[in-house]
């Protein structure tokens, strides 16, 4: 009663067919391999993460080594009433959704298209024949949210656990009890974090309830809001957890929290604050397998793509990347790095603090409390005979001038800082006190960056742009001709808000002959921009308005980064 043609993959199979197919090479293979020794995930997962092969493309050799059709999730129409034929969880548990019904056969969607014993199972759950065909995995997940409601499970028994907190602490209840509700309440709300993607965790006290928001694509979004009794005991089981000392409540604590999330596993980075109303604790999530890098990822413009992969195979010079906190400085870095990872090639980075860990790169974090700062650091690195050096960020003289000396002495150098546009580092720089000459000298390229929120694909549509967000832009309606404008109406996918994740816009200043006069005359800002544009360098700007134009992204976040 269903179709299928073999035993289900397995890692090492995996990998032999994706080389075989000439989607992958043999390095490549070997490189993620021993990530994935390290990280104990699929192969597969592991190849997206590290840019080596996207999901589509491991989707296309899946099926073609099945012998079924690959579908496109996001552009199907499907019946709830044929979903209906599976149960939620089971859906999930197995990463399939079924799509069409025709007399007695069943077309299902799976993740895995070569698993016979979950086909056989469905048709024996089903009574139905099932047709396979096969859509990636991320796509699935997306479907079932979409078909069977929002995301699910995670915070559904919050308000339970409150009630059951609150009557546990009125009885003098423990809170080192595995099963105590304090545990489990805990648990709940930092689940609940990680299922719907937050890249922070707030818990924050007011006068009267304990606050919980989500930081979503960018935004806070409300999450439980708790009696304020319940204050010491959230506090206290997250100092604990993060291994902080609980007796302290004056001063700020930093520590970190390695949290079993069912199906996958993060890192939190955990700071305390005090405030009028007690500490307010923020979890910066460190989830490895949302990182997905790779330059062709980065979704820079053509051009801009073409001359930043010049730029990082050149054999020594600066490379810098800039934005605020948050604007993805790390992927970016972390793209080029893996682009760049060989056997044969040594990499170390110096960072603050090390996010995510690289397969075959030496990675150190500085550890300003007992004196391993960014310089001292690399000053040590450079007696370690690497070829690229990766500087989390340059904040004084001394890291700068450093870094000009490694990128003189042939190294190739990538670092980041915190200013408003890639021509901006070059006075940054000169302010700190390094000559003008070094600089212009080793300054290879700057990037800078910033995310906008995505148009969600479940529910994106086609709009007319607003007359007054155009004129703040200086546009006219000339100026769309050929545009793809999209806006999303809300549904569960995106929890009702239009927007689903987030991309980057860039801004390039290269480095030319012409560019390297102005600085070494300490030119101004203006200067540099303008020489910029002439020479046809893209500005956040354009960046920005041309995702616009492709129906990526809004006028309004247009409008937030580039104005």
């Amino acid at each position: 009663m269903s179709s299928g043609t073999t035993s289900p993959v397995r890692t090492k199979r995996l990998g032999q067919i994706l080389v075989e197919s000439g989607t992958l090479t043999p390095e490549k293979l070997d490189l993620a391999l021993r990530e994935q020794k390290q990280t104990g995930e699929k192969l597969g997962a592991v190849l997206q993460r590290l840019g080596i092969c996207t999901e589509r493309e491991i989707s296309r050799v899946l099926a073609n080594q099945a012998g079924v059709e690959c579908v496109d999730l996001t552009r199907l129409e499907i019946d709830r009433a044929v979903v209906r034929h599976v149960e939620r969880d089971y859906a999930e548990a197995k990463s399939l959704i079924p799509l069409r019904l025709r007399g007695s056969t069943l077309q299902v969607a799976m993740a895995n298209p070569l698993d016979l014993a979950t086909a056989d199972e469905l048709a024996r759950l089903t009574g139905r024949y099932i047709e396979v065909v096969h859509a990636p995995e991320s796509e699935i997940k997306d479907a079932v949210i979409r078909h069977f409601g929002g995301q699910s499970g995670a915070g559904d028994d919050i308000p339970h656990l409150v009630e059951a907190a609150r009557r546990a602490l009125a009885a003098g209840g423990a809170q080192a009890q595995e099963d105590s509700p304090y545990i489990r309440l805990v648990d709940s709300l930092l689940r609940q974090g990680v299922a719907d993607g937050a890249t922070d965790i707030h818990i924050e006290p007011e006068e009267k309830v304990l606050r919980c928001r989500y930081r979503i694509d960018g935004r806070l979004v409300q999450g439980a809001v708790l009696p304020q009794e319940l204050l010491p005991i959230v506090v206290t089981r997250l100092k604990i957890m993060a291994e902080m000392n609980i007796s302290e409540t004056r001063v700020p604590q930093d520590g970190r929290i390695f949290f079993d999330a069912g199906r996958k596993k993060v890192d939190m980075r955990v700071s305390t604050f005090p405030t009028v109303h007690g500490e307010t604790i923020v979890c910066r999530i460190l989830d490895k397998e949302a990182l997905i890098v790779g330059l062709d990822r980065l979704r820079m413009p053509a051009p801009m793509l073409e001359q930043f992969k010049r730029d990082i195979t050149r054999p020594n010079g600066i490379i810098l990347v800039t934005g605020p906190t948050g604007s993805g400085k790390t992927t970016t870095l972390y793209s080029a790095l893996t682009f760049l990872n060989r056997p044969d090639t040594k990499i170390i980075t110096l960072e603050d603090p090390v996010e995510y860990e690289l397969p075959v790169i030496n990675q150190a974090q500085v550890n300003n409390a007992k004196g391993f700062t960014f310089a001292k650091g690399l000053r040590a690195i450079l007696r370690q005979d690497p070829d690229i050096l990766l500087v989390g960020e340059i904040r004084d003289v001394e890291t700068a001038q450093l870094a000009i000396r490694a990128a003189l002495t042939g190294h190739l150098v990538f670092s980041t800082l915190h200013t408003n546009s890639a021509a901006g580092a070059v006075p940054r720089l000169l302010d700190m006190g390094v000559e003008p000459f070094l600089l212009s000298a080793t300054l290879v390229s700057v990037v800078a960056q910033r995310l906008v929120r995505q148009v969600c694909d479940g529910c994106g549509e086609p709009v007319t742009p607003d007359p007054a967000q155009l004129e703040q832009l200086g546009l006219g309606a000339g100026d769309l001709e050929g545009a793809t404008p999209r806006a999303g109406r809300g549904c569960g996918l995106c929890r009702q808000t239009g927007y689903r994740g987030r991309m980057a816009v860039f801004e390039y200043l290269g480095i030319d002959a012409a560019m390297r006069r102005l600085i070494a005359e300490r030119r101004d800002v203006a200067d540099l921009e303008r020489a910029a544009s002439e020479a046809g360098q893209t500005a956040l700007r354009q960046d920005a308005l041309a995702k616009y134009r492709e129906g990526r992204t809004t006028l309004s976040e247009v409008l937030r980064v580039a104005t």
